[in-house]
């Protein structure tokens, strides 16, 4: 016979109670403290049955009784997001993770900050910055990274060991703060992990509360500036990390283009590292294809391309990979590409040992193929994506004045289009509003750009 759901909430409060009462010994909590991750051991607000025989009307009554329960620990700070040891159907599954969010960026080219408009009690994950927060109330969360004062750092013998998020919480709603690390604590790295709590009166260091597989958790009651630390004399051991590339395409009539390579830690914010480039190099495109790999540091590497030839040159031979944060992201390696490729093997190899840690097949160019019998707006559609991200300023400015020339976009379109700052907002703009003219508008631009940039035209394959 089924439990009701009152019994299975008098399971979940008892077992909460045998917690509270020590039935366990300080061991088994200490070794799960250290094992579970905060990947594997978050909420998705409410936990759900083990069975999945039950009817999905007694999973809601069930649901929503916990969630009311859960309201209610959150606000007496006795809530243990990361406790797993639920009895008797109740658990919190290892492919449960907790809500992640999107934030509401405010980009002004110099600076950015993120907003989570949160509506209910609950663990939440912020999937631009890894940023962990648990939540005891609705709140309008307001944060952005900020430079580090390395000289302030240096007087207590710390180093950076992470970014430094500037926090504003009108309610103070947010009881605990996981900032995510790069540490592998399976091979004792952490032990030499704080908090860095960054005041206007000073700066004080936060003994974690725990740290997970991912994240350094603290309990927090004020807010400014938090940021991961650790000593400075701690000895190095292998880190998460991450291999990021940045593609700055041919320019007609010139072949050449440039791969610029970063390794990074792996709790970088990744947008920040584009934004900086951006900045610096202009014209850069970010590629998107998979960076993990794990790095010694202070270890040399050297990294490879095929073809191995006189097309490609790699620059400089070997790099040593630093683990400190900086906010400048220098490239490690510099890949010059004399001629036009669509694609380049790229293998990461430590030089000691020659082992490699890291190898991709890396598509510079990705338009969609066999276009050619569509209509041109469909053509234009199916390149859209590679047009945005190939286009150079100097050619997307001609391109605007050909068309304006044409009578393909009006006065209008094209003064709009002036009030655009970033390049490919700009680009997205005028491909967008020629498509949608059609197809004979359409052809003008293929046939413009044809004749305007030869190398992006043949990467696009529109001919």
């Amino acid at each position: 016979m089924k439990r009701s759901v009152t019994g299975k909430m008098d399971i979940l409060l008892n077992t909460k109670s045998r917690r509270k009462s020590g039935s366990r010994s300080d061991s088994t909590k200490e070794k799960e403290d250290t094992d579970v991750s905060i990947h594997h051991s978050v909420i998705q607000g409410t936990p759900r049955l083990r069975s999945r025989r039950h009817s999905h009307r007694l999973l809601t009554e069930i649901e929503k009784e916990l969630q009311l329960k859960l309201e209610k620990d959150i606000r007496e700070r006795m809530f243990d997001p990361y406790d797993t040891s639920f009895e008797s159907g109740f658990v919190f599954p290892s492919d449960i993770r907790e809500r992640t969010f999107t934030p509401v960026i405010t980009d002004d080219f110099d600076d950015e900050n993120y907003t989570f408009q949160c509506s209910c009690p609950g663990l939440y994950q912020c999937s631009v910055t890894g940023l962990v927060l648990l939540m005891k109330g609705e709140e309008d969360l307001v944060y952005r990274t900020v430079p580090r004062n390395r000289r302030l750092l240096t007087q207590h013998h710390k180093k950076p060991a992470g970014p430094l998020f500037d926090i504003t919480c009108q309610q103070q709603s947010v009881c605990q703060l996981c900032l995510p690390h790069c540490e592998i604590i399976s091979t004792g790295g952490g032990q030499f992990l704080q908090v860095a709590h960054v005041k206007d009166e000073g700066i004080e260091f936060i003994t974690p509360q725990r740290i997970t597989e991912s994240h350094v958790v603290i309990n927090i009651t004020g807010f400014s500036g938090y940021g991961n630390v650790k000593d400075e004399d701690s000895p190095p051991g292998p880190v998460q990390a991450l291999v990021l590339l940045f593609y700055k395409p041919p320019v007609d009539p010139d072949p050449s283009s440039i791969l610029s390579v970063l390794l990074l830690p792996r709790n970088i914010v990744i947008r920040d590292v584009q934004r900086t480039r951006r900045k610096l190099n202009g014209d850069e495109r970010y590629i998107d294809t998979p960076p993990h790999c794990k790095l010694h540091p202070k270890q040399v590497y050297t990294l490879s391309a095929v073809p191995e030839d006189d097309s490609v040159l790699v620059q400089p031979t070997d790099a040593e990979f630093d683990d400190e944060h900086r906010e400048s992201y220098f490239t490690s390696f510099r890949v010059d590409l004399r001629i036009v490729f669509r694609d380049v093997n790229l293998s990461l190899k430590d030089k000691s040992s020659s082992t490699c840690v890291w190898e991709r097949d890396v598509c510079l160019f990705s338009p969609t193929v066999g276009t050619l019998n569509r209509p041109p707006s469909e053509r234009l559609f199916n390149i859209r994506s590679c047009f945005i991200e190939g286009i150079s300023q100097p050619n997307l400015s001609s391109l605007i004045d050909k068309l304006l020339e044409k009578t393909v976009i009006t006065d209008a379109e094209r003064e709009e289009a002036d009030t655009m700052q970033n390049p490919r907002v700009k680009a997205r703009f005028v491909i967008d509003t020629v498509r949608n003219k059609g197809d004979a508008a359409s052809s003008e631009l293929i046939n413009i750009l044809r004749e305007l940039d030869k190398i992006l035209f043949e990467h696009l394959r529109l001919n």
